[in-house]
């Protein structure tokens, strides 16, 4: 949540220090998106019991969200040189603090859903 608290005072510093617009926008519609996007992956992998499908929404999620935030950056800068270094410099700003949150908050948070403990196999059944 921090992360897109940020990312709403980094539009009035934008426009104090005269920053291109466009590369907050850029980097704005990104974020929000690759938030949103990782929001529903993630909740269809809490609800998933495949192992294979988990891995599968959780790592697909990670690298689409990279491209996407790449793309947006890239994206500004073909239209103004100084609005993507802009978008680049918001969209590092965005990932370190959401990223050092996160992982400063991990531990301390509850598990997203309780492990499945599988039951000690008996003499028979390892047997045969």
């Amino acid at each position: 949540m921090l992360d897109l608290a940020l990312l709403a005072l980094a539009l009035p510093i934008f426009l104090a220090a005269g920053f291109p617009l466009l590369g907050w926008a850029a980097a704005a519609a990104g974020w929000l998106l690759q938030r949103g996007v990782q929001a529903v992956l993630s909740a269809r992998a809490r609800d998933s019991d495949d192992p294979r499908t988990v891995a599968g929404l959780l790592a697909g999620s990670m690298i689409g969200r990279g491209w996407l935030m790449a793309l947006s950056v890239f994206g500004a800068g073909l239209v103004e040189k100084e609005a993507g270094l802009a978008a680049a410099v918001l969209v590092l700003a965005l990932f370190t603090l959401y990223f050092s949150t996160n992982m400063l908050a991990r531990p301390l948070g509850p598990s997203p859903r309780k492990s499945r403990a599988v039951p000690p196999m008996t003499n028979r059944e390892a047997a045969g």
